[in-house]
């Protein structure tokens, strides 16, 4: 099957008709997609980016992300490019698209050069209307020209939160998007991500220059996923506890560490117990890394053990379990990885083995080398050398940084006005005559970096002692979510409150109630009340949120004031 091209007339009537857009979409959905109807917020984002503007789309993990260009796609007369950091899922969906027969081509690393000319062919003819590249590859100077030649409706930025100096995944090779958007005379933008909080939307806006970018927030909560968090005292009871909830958990799941050591560590005991594993971290070989993901992916493993290399792109939609056996970075890697679960529809469970020492690894992690004041001098005094030079020029005058950290300086610089880019892609160092001062500034962006990193790690600490519903501390840690809550009546603590304080005292004679008044709590001493799980009970004092109350045979329990209700 060929999806038809619009002709002028009907490409006029998507962008202006609602009525006429409507019917189109339908009859793509059903002949073209196999989808009967559309989910929620893809059709706000799918009009948004028909009719023109900027858009920022925050979707839950499995609410259909892909479909919001790929229908565009269908509709816009010329081609659409999708900026993605993962060459697997290009893979997947390069294969999904031509299934279906929409035209489509992909540019990264994993093409031999043969492929890469007939990819780029492809793309000269017009008969590919997606075309899938890396962050790394649309800088380049040789595929903008074939952009530039081509007509461009629409370019997409997958896992868009990548692209802030605030999010949980920055990524530096995301820092050269916004320059690449203004050399192809700046297409309408549709960026995509499953979490953003204000500062990195912000981020996102500035970054692609589009200050005006409409966002559409469908919100995070996933009813389906139900949070635990388990304390453990020790090491050993924490490895204990995973073996456990491996082995009385039903499915297929994820195990996540925070450090090589312990995944290979907890690979081995798991082994060694007679449990379906696999094993995935950055210092694995590729192959071997790709073996395993096979082996878990095509179900011949029960049990993945990773560390946050095994990331974005990994959709195995009947994983019914995420362990986190150390505390992540941030609450943003942690609804990240978690949010592997369940991506069927189905129940799953989401349990962090909170450990407190374990804070202390990802402390350690948070002291990375920012670039200081002189190695921003440096690179300054470098490209003023060889102004205008490329990328590549810069790289071969300072081969000792590493690339992560010369990109990252380069961003700094043209922030700073210090640097500039042209159409070409060509760094020009400005007139201004570059102080001390002005290296000290730009620095010093990176240690509120810093700062921030430690903010979100005691945020992560705070969600594994709260005992608040799980979900209501994630809706109102990310904020704008379209759900309002106090109990999602699923995860730990609305099944079990926390007991504050607990006083079994069947021989303690207890003063006489005062008189019934109101309180602060909205509770009145002596009232009955009920709380999830327990019996009914009387009220016998109140404490700003904390109740305490008698229940039956003298059994006295402190808890806070958000799990109790009336009887």
């Amino acid at each position: 099957m060929v999806t038809r091209k619009l002709n002028t007339r009907e490409q006029r009537g998507v962008q202006r008709s609602g009525a006429a857009r409507a019917r189109l979409i339908r009859s793509l959905l059903r002949n073209v997609f196999g989808v009967d109807k559309l989910r929620a917020g893809q059709q706000a984002v799918i009009d948004s980016v028909l009719e023109g503007r900027d858009t920022l789309a925050i979707m839950p993990t499995g609410s259909g992300k892909s479909l919001c260009y790929q229908i565009p796609a269908s509709l816009l007369p010329g081609a659409t490019v999708v900026v993605s950091p993962l060459i697997s899922l290009m893979k997947d969906q390069l294969e999904s698209l031509e299934e279906i027969g929409i035209g489509a081509a992909q540019l990264n690393s994993s093409l031999s050069r043969e492929e890469e000319l007939e990819a780029l062919g492809s793309i000269r003819s017009s008969h590919s209307r997606i075309v899938f590249c890396t962050p790394e590859r649309l800088a380049t100077a040789e595929f903008l020209d074939v952009l530039k030649a081509t007509e461009i409706s629409l370019l997409v930025v997958d896992e868009a939160h990548c692209i802030s100096q605030w999010g949980h995944d920055f990524r530096p090779a995301y820092l050269e998007i916004g320059a690449a958007i203004a050399a192809l005379g700046k297409p309408p933008v549709l960026a995509l991500t499953a979490t953003a909080t204000e500062d990195v939307v912000e981020d996102i806006a500035r970054q692609l220059g589009a200050p005006r970018i409409k966002v559409i927030n469908t919100g995070i909560y996933r009813p389906n996923l139900h949070y635990r968090v388990q304390q453990v005292t020790n090491p050993q009871e924490k490895t204990e506890q995973a073996l456990r909830l491996v082995r009385e958990t039903q499915g297929v799941g994820i195990i996540y560490t925070a450090t090589v050591k312990a995944a290979e560590e907890l690979h081995a005991l798991l082994e060694e117990a007679g449990e379906s594993v696999a094993l995935y971290h950055g210092k694995l070989g590729a192959k071997e890394r790709k073996e395993n993901q096979d082996l878990f992916m095509n179900g011949e493993r029960r049990v993945m053990v990773a560390t946050n290399a095994f990331g974005m792109g990994i959709d195995k939609p009947d994983t019914r379990f995420v362990i986190h056996l150390q505390v992540p970075a941030n609450l943003e890697a942690y609804y990240q990885e978690s949010g592997r679960a369940g991506r069927d529809g189905g129940d799953a469970e989401c349990t962090l083995l909170y450990f407190q020492d374990d804070k202390r690894v990802q402390q350690f992690f948070l002291v990375k080398h920012y670039p200081g004041a002189e190695e921003l001098r440096a690179v300054y005094e470098a490209a003023a050398g060889i102004a205008p030079f490329r990328y590549a020029d810069l790289k071969a005058q300072l081969d000792d940084m590493p690339d992560s950290k010369l990109k990252v300086c380069l961003k700094l610089l043209k922030d700073g006005k210090l640097l500039r880019q042209n159409r070409k892609l060509d760094y020009l160092v400005t007139a201004q005559e570059a102080k001390a001062k002005h290296f000290d500034q730009l620095s010093a962006i990176y240690e509120q970096k810093q700062e921030r990193d430690k903010e979100a790690l005691e945020q992560m600490v705070a969600y594994a002692q709260s005992g608040y519903c799980r979900w209501k501390v994630l809706l109102d840690y990310f904020g704008n979510d379209s759900v309002d809550m106090e109990h999602c009546g699923c995860c730990d603590n609305c099944l079990s409150p926390p007991v504050l304080a607990e006083d079994v005292a069947a021989d303690i004679v207890l003063p006489p109630l005062p008189a019934a008044e109101p309180e602060p709590a909205g509770f009145a001493v002596g009232s009955k009340v009920k709380v999830p799980r327990f019996d009914i009970g009387t009220v016998l004092s109140v404490a700003g949120d904390q109740i305490t109350i008698e229940f039956p045979e003298h059994i006295t329990k402190t808890f806070m004031a958000e799990f109790v209700q009336p009887a």
